[in-house]
């Protein structure tokens, strides 16, 4: 996926934790290797992603109406939670660098849409830089306006309530206004740098 749509990030709350120690037969022994902290103390960049890449994520497209020209804009992500029932809250995070943040933000209202299995083309082109991203797609509009795209699985219109600068990316922090279900299926998972699917046990 896209730099600007799909890095794994961590909540400030990970930092200082102990590092894992293994019990062994009552002995404590200490990490193996697989720490990799540089000699500057700081975390290797590589080993950070590559740690992260095993925590399995669901996929969504952020879509809108630019206001200026009318035309669909969005935007690919994996970095999407739901946050509070009360009010009704979730949350993604966009790279700092995104070309296509500043055009979903200005819109009044955001969906989200949760992709299906066999949308993982869609996502592909939705995280590209540059070109019309919407072409060949087919979608409706929500309530709120913006496109729902043909075979995501739900739909949840927002409105943007804050956005917090965190490292390389922002978290984007949105009003749930209306949401339903759309497709059936399963959903389209990223784990390990790679797309996948569910299947039952």
């Amino acid at each position: 996926m896209s730099t600007h749509a799909a890095r794994l990030v961590t909540p400030d709350g990970c930092r200082g934790l102990p590092t894992p120690r293994r019990v062994r037969n009552g002995a404590v022994t200490p990490p193996g290797p697989a720490a990799h902290h540089s000699p500057n103390g700081h975390l290797d960049s590589g080993r950070f992603r590559q740690v992260l890449s095993r925590f399995a994520t669901g996929v969504v497209a952020i879509t809108a109406l630019d206001p200026v020209s009318g035309r669909p804009c969005g935007l690919a992500a994996n970095t999407f939670t739901s946050v509070s029932l009360n009010p009704p809250l979730v949350a993604f995070c966009v790279a700092h660098t995104s070309t296509s943040w500043p055009r979903v933000r200005d819109a009044q209202a955001v969906t989200v849409n949760v992709l299906a299995e066999q949308q993982q083309a869609v996502c592909a082109q939705l995280a590209t830089r540059g070109g019309d991203k919407f072409a060949g797609l087919e979608w409706t509009r929500s309530p709120g306006g913006n496109p729902v795209l043909d075979g995501a699985l739900a739909w949840i219109d927002c409105a943007v309530e804050a956005e917090h600068p965190a490292g390389d990316h922002m978290i984007v922090v949105a009003r749930v206004l209306q949401l339903d279900t759309h497709a059936e299926g399963g959903p389209l998972v990223f784990f390990r740098g790679a797309y996948g699917r569910f299947t039952d046990p």
